[in-house]
């Protein structure tokens, strides 16, 4: 595959996973669920944003721009979901359709993670290489953002032993 289709394809990929995140968030009616699933939506959109800015550099100079910042928009997923869940009992408003539609994403991000990493190791520029390793590595972040929900979802007494690190002597 060729730099310009793999551009093209990974902005196909992000835009496919926004309308996933965009449609999730209109159908669920838990919290968790909801504010995870708009989060990645919002990432997502980020993220083929700074795709677009690098396709469109590579259209006009038929090169990779050695001034591309790699970076996006920062978020604290996981932080403002356990800020959520800490709050009130969510974990029993949510529905099978969410923790499929969770165990769907985790797949497409999953995907997304070895599509990018394999971009990158077939890079020979070094700015090419560091920019599709940066978006794997969202994509992993963003497996293991929902990875989490999915566990705060299925068990959420287990969940909030595991996050709370409270040790046997009551520590």
């Amino acid at each position: 595959m060729d730099r310009m289709s793999s551009i093209e394809l990974a902005i196909n990929n992000e835009k496919s996973e926004m309308h996933y995140y965009l449609e999730q968030a209109k159908r669920s009616s838990n919290p968790v669920a909801k504010l995870l699933f708009e989060t990645l939506a919002a990432d997502e959109s980020e993220h083929m944003k700074r795709i677009r800015v690098l396709h469109e550099k590579l259209t006009s100079a038929g090169s990779w721009p050695e001034d591309l910042p790699i970076e996006v928009a920062g978020t604290d997923i996981i932080g403002q979901i356990s800020n959520l869940m800490n709050k009130k009992d969510t974990s029993s408003e949510h529905d099978n359709d969410d923790l499929e539609a969770l165990r769907k994403a985790a797949e497409g991000e999953e995907q997304g993670a070895k599509f990018y990493a394999d971009l990158a190791e077939a890079c020979t520029n070094p700015q090419e290489k560091k920019f599709f390793q940066f978006l794997s590595g969202i994509e992993r972040e963003h497996l293991l953002s929902i990875k989490d929900s999915l566990f705060y979802l299925e068990d959420p007494e287990g969940w909030l032993e595991e996050k709370s690190h409270a040790g046997l002597d009551g520590a």
